[in-house]
């Protein structure tokens, strides 16, 4: 896992989106996300649609019409059960 130029699996790229809205105070705008994520857009498109279908986030607006995007019960406790397996795996020397 510690190789630097090593492509990240489906279920990292969504705890690494998941985990930075979380660090964003549950509440990011969409292109610093995009940026934030390192992925193309087209990929960062893609999951994106993915986790609002299966409602780990929403999409919220604000009275001036900017879109936010937070996490759903359903996304913070993804990233709880994600960091459960991290510590399984180093518990195991897995």
């Amino acid at each position: 896992m510690g190789e630097i130029n090593r492509k990240r699996d489906r279920l990292e790229v969504i705890y690494d989106i998941l985990k930075l809205i979380s660090d964003n105070n549950n509440s990011i705008k969409p292109t610093p996300l995009l940026r934030k994520s390192n992925l193309s857009s087209s990929s960062f498109t893609s999951y994106f649609n993915k986790l609002v279908d299966k409602k780990f986030v929403k999409e919220l607006e604000d009275t001036k019409g900017r879109k936010y995007i937070t996490l759903t019960d359903k996304g913070f406790k993804y990233i709880e059960k994600y960091k459960w397996i991290l510590g399984f795996i180093e518990d195991f020397d897995l």
